[in-house]
């Protein structure tokens, strides 16, 4: 519910009414995020799996290295193209528009991989490379322009705003995968377009909200000049930083987007050999009281989730419905269609004699960890326990590192070259809650500290080689993925996960030893 403000947030008067002690435009990119992550996370869930799937079950039949040298390309160029979105958004477009406009090349690109064509695929991977990067960087501007003025909130604006990314990846991967793996692939990453669509339509609805942060250079130059002449004016002076003190900050941002290279390059194993673990050596036919367990766990952990986002949906409405109603019946009508496929899912699986639990199935472990425990970590970095950036990093990779030791040991009695196995889904479980508390500890993180430590005429430049660094990482989880048939028939898949264990763990007690220097080199940046 809204409450009284303490200090005023940048933006309109109605986004300084406040849902969960912050601004309601911060849940109108939510929401917005939220679709855009329902989509992405939707298609990567499936496309592995698609690719390497044989030609009567309706996939292309690609070997597994093949497979995910494309997978690691593609979420490579997904990240990469930020830097020029970015640039455009600074310079022409304004972030709001950069948003819309990507959101809607995106949908095309949806639109194109629901056709079951070798170039339809191919299409429209390029069309969600180039409107991710006009979108990706540009959304998290808008924070940024947001709290301008309340940098001691940012850091759980960000985890609030990480909240809604993984929730559209949970329901994206648990829908897209459930679809695409039961009806048909491509009916997966059409499904994803829909809701693309529809975020699209939500956020265009209600940019109002945020005045005058994001607009082009030229309406902001009209916007503020209309209210000049209205003698509302505010002087607003930027602080000029020091070149040197401005350079070391520069060269922290650049330290922590080296070990963020190495953070994405063992998490993004998720959408490859995780879920080729997952599809070959677990067991997912489930029988008896199993199936029983398993199906009343899933609802539990569909039904939830989604009550508590569409609560949140509700608070908003019950803000913003009276001036941005346009924008609250697209969001309302896309929620209305999620609990409609939710509840036909769960109709048919408890129609099942046995479950086969879907192999997309898990990823949806990393964002329902996210969604119950981003809240808690947002208090934690507003309280007195908030601990230095390089300490929440090294934590982050650290737990990622044991992550991989779960599944390492989960791995042991399968023989060495093995194409297939039966091993526990425990495993995965516990691996996905360990991989989920180290991306709350380093990634929200590292976007707040970005934006913290540049100067806001270049925040939508920096956003964008920030997420080059992740591209890198993402290139990397590919490449070393498709290593697994490899390694395996050398080795053994322990050995495998051992790499994804040891180089973490490594690189993250590395970081935490730097934090006198980086904190020196902050020049009081907390």
């Amino acid at each position: 519910m809204s409450s009284t403000i303490k200090y005023r947030f940048e933006g309109s008067e109605m986004n300084n009414k406040l849902l969960m002690g912050h601004p309601s435009g911060l849940f109108i990119l939510f929401f917005t995020e939220m679709w855009e992550r329902f989509s992405y996370y939707g298609m990567r869930a499936i496309l592995v799996l698609f690719l390497t799937s044989a030609l009567i079950d309706g996939g292309w039949a690609w070997s597994r290295e093949d497979a995910l040298g494309l997978y690691g390309t593609y979420t490579m160029l997904v990240y990469f193209s930020p830097i020029l979105g970015g640039f455009l958004a600074d310079k022409f477009l304004g972030y709001r528009r950069a948003v819309a406009i990507g959101a809607f090349i995106m949908t095309l690109g949806h639109a194109s991989m629901a056709l079951d064509t070798p170039w339809s695929l191919y299409l429209g991977i390029g069309f969600l490379v180039a409107g991710n990067g006009l979108f990706k960087p540009n959304i998290t501007s808008i924070i940024n322009g947001v709290y301008k003025n309340a940098q001691d909130k940012k850091d759980g604006a960000f985890t609030i705003f990480y909240m809604g990314v993984n929730a559209g990846a949970f329901l994206g991967i648990l829908l897209c995968g459930y679809i695409g793996e039961t009806v048909g692939w491509h009916y997966g990453f059409g499904l994803a377009g829909v809701f693309m669509f529809l975020g699209m339509l939500q956020f265009w609805f209600a940019q109002g909200i945020f005045g005058r942060i994001g607009l082009s250079p030229s309406k902001t130059i009209e916007f503020d000049d209309a209210i000049e002449n209205q003698g509302n004016k505010n002087e607003e002076k930027e602080i000029e930083v020091p070149h040197k003190i401005q350079r070391d900050r520069y060269i922290v941002v650049a330290i922590l987007a080296f070990f963020t290279i190495f953070f994405w390059a063992a998490f993004e194993q998720a959408g490859g050999s995780m879920t080729i673990f997952a599809n070959d050596y677990t067991n997912r036919l489930l029988e008896g009281n199993s199936a029983n367990i398993f199906r009343v766990a899933n609802t539990l952990l569909t039904v939830v989730p989604l009550l508590i986002i569409t609560y949140v949906l509700w608070q908003l409405f019950l803000i913003t419905f009276s001036k941005y109603a346009l924008s609250n019946i697209f969001l309302g009508t896309s929620f209305v269609i999620i609990w409609a496929i939710v509840i036909w899912m769960l109709k048919n699986q408890f129609a099942e004699v046995k479950t086969e639990v879907p192999a997309s199935w898990f990823s949806i472990l990393n964002s329902f960890y996210i969604i119950a425990f981003a809240p808690l970590i947002s208090k934690i970095w507003e309280s007195k326990y908030n601990p230095p950036a390089t300490v929440k990093f090294g934590i982050g990779l650290i737990l990622l590192g044991f992550g991989f030791a779960v599944l390492a040991y989960g791995s042991t009695g399968i023989p060495q070259g093995a194409q297939t196995a039966s091993v526990s889904i425990v495993w995965l479980i516990l691996a996905y809650l360990l991989h989920t508390l180290g991306e709350l500890s380093l990634s929200p993180v590292g976007l707040s500290y970005v934006s913290k430590l540049v100067p806001a005429t270049k925040i939508g430049l920096m956003f964008g080689l920030w997420y080059i660094a992740v591209g890198l990482g993402n290139k990397a989880a590919g490449t070393m993925g498709g290593l697994i048939d490899k390694i395996t028939a050398a080795y053994d898949l322990t050995t495998f996960f051992l790499i994804f264990t040891i180089v973490p763990i490594v690189a993250g007690l590395i970081v935490i030893a730097l934090t006198p220097i980086m904190n020196k080199l902050m020049h009081g940046v907390r």
